[in-house]
C-alpha cells in the first residue's frame, strides 16, 4: 500500500509506469518545472501547448531543456486550451494538465460536448490527496473544488470516485468516512442523513470495493483516542482513508487549513469522472503540489 507521495513515486518507478501529458497553455515557470521533474523521473512524456517563445523563454530562466518536451505552439490561451484537451480527447494523450489558464476556460474545454473529456450523463468531480505527517497514511478527499452541494446522487458518484482512485494506490478495500458536523443521528441536519445512507449502501454493496460509515464528525474519522473517547464503535472511525465532504466550503476549508497551517504537508488534485484524469492544480500552487498532482494523475490512469 502507497503510505505517502515518495511510496508513489517509488511505485511508478519499480512498475516502470510512464504515461503521455498534455499540459494546457503551459507557459509558466511551475508548471514547466514540475512537467520536466515528473519527465527526469521517467514517469511521463509531456506535450507543452502555447506561446512556444514564452516556454522556450522560461525554460531559458529555469535552465531547462526544452528539447525534453513536445512543443505545440499556439500563441492564443484560449486556442491552447482548446487544442490540449483536443489532443487528450483524440487518443495524444492519458493525462491533461492546467497550466496557467483560468480555471474556467480549462473546464470549459473539458466540458465541450463535441470535443471534450466528460462523457454524456458524467459527473465531473475533483480527488485530492493530503500526506499530512500527524496521520500514518494518506488522505483522500473529495469535493474541495467542482460542486458547490452535491445532491444524494453525486455523492455516491463522489464516492465511487474516491474508491477508484485509493484502489489505484493500492488500498484494496478503502476505509470512507462521510462527513457531517456530528458522528450523532440529527435530523436537523441533512449530511448527517445523507452519512448514513451511504453508510448502509456502503454495506449492501451499493458503493463497491469499501468500508463505509457516517455520519462521522471529522474528529472521529481520522483520530482514534477521540474514538475511544465517545466510545464510538465503528469499522472506519479513527482509520479513515478517505473523506466525503457535505459541500465545497468544508472541504476546501479542510484542504487550505492543511496547505497554511500544517507543517510537512504535501498534497495533490486532480479531476475525475473524465475519459482521462485531469491535473487541476491553483496556478499558485508550488511546484511539489503539481509533481504530486501529476503522479496521483498518472498512478489512476487506465
Amino acid at each position: 500500500m502507497i503510505k505517502n507521495f515518495n511510496d508513489l513515486y517509488a511505485r511508478l518507478k519499480a512498475d516502470k509506469i510512464c504515461k503521455r501529458m498534455v499540459a494546457a497553455w503551459a507557459v509558466d515557470a511551475h508548471t514547466i518545472e514540475a512537467c520536466s521533474k515528473a519527465v527526469d523521473l521517467g514517469f511521463v512524456k509531456v506535450t507543452l501547448v502555447g506561446d512556444e517563445a514564452l516556454i522556450r523563454k522560461v525554460c531559458s530562466e529555469c535552465k531547462i531543456d526544452p528539447a525534453k518536451f513536445d512543443i505545440r505552439n499556439n500563441p492564443v490561451e484560449l486556442k491552447a486550451v482548446a487544442q490540449a484537451v483536443q489532443l487528450v480527447h483524440d487518443g495524444e494523450g492519458d493525462v491533461l494538465m492546467k497550466g496557467l489558464c483560468s480555471t474556467d476556460k480549462f473546464l470549459r474545454a473539458i466540458l465541450n460536448k463535441e470535443t471534450g473529456l466528460l462523457p454524456p450523463k458524467g459527473v465531473l468531480s475533483h480527488v485530492a490527496v493530503i500526506e499530512n505527517p500527524n496521520y500514518p497514511k494518506l488522505i483522500f478527499m473529495s469535493d474541495m473544488a467542482v460542486i458547490p452541494l452535491p445532491d444524494f446522487r453525486q455523492k455516491v458518484k463522489i464516492s465511487g470516485y474516491l474508491v477508484e482512485v485509493a484502489r489505484s494506490f493500492g488500498i484494496e478495500k478503502p476505509k470512507i468516512a462521510f462527513i457531517a458536523a456530528s458522528e450523532q443521528m440529527l435530523d436537523s441536519m441533512p449530511a448527517c442523513i445523507e452519512g448514513a445512507m451511504l453508510a448502509k449502501m456502503a454495506d449492501r454493496g451499493q458503493i463497491r470495493g469499501c468500508v463505509g460509515d457516517g455520519p462521522l464528525a471529522l474528529d472521529v474519522a481520522i483520530d482514534p483516542e477521540s474514538v475511544q473517547i465517545k466510545k464510538l464503535v465503528s469499522p472506519v472511525a479513527g482509520d479513515a482513508d478517505c473523506l466525503l465532504f457535505p459541500n465545497i466550503e468544508s472541504a476546501n476549508v479542510f484542504w487550505k487549513t492543511n496547505s497554511k497551517l500544517c507543517t510537512e504537508v504535501r498534497q495533490a488534485g486532480m479531476l475525475v469522472g473524465t475519459t482521462a484524469p485531469c491535473v487541476l492544480a491553483s496556478r499558485g500552487d508550488t511546484v511539489d503540489t503539481k509533481l504530486n498532482s501529476i503522479a496521483e494523475a498518472v498512478m489512476f490512469a487506465k
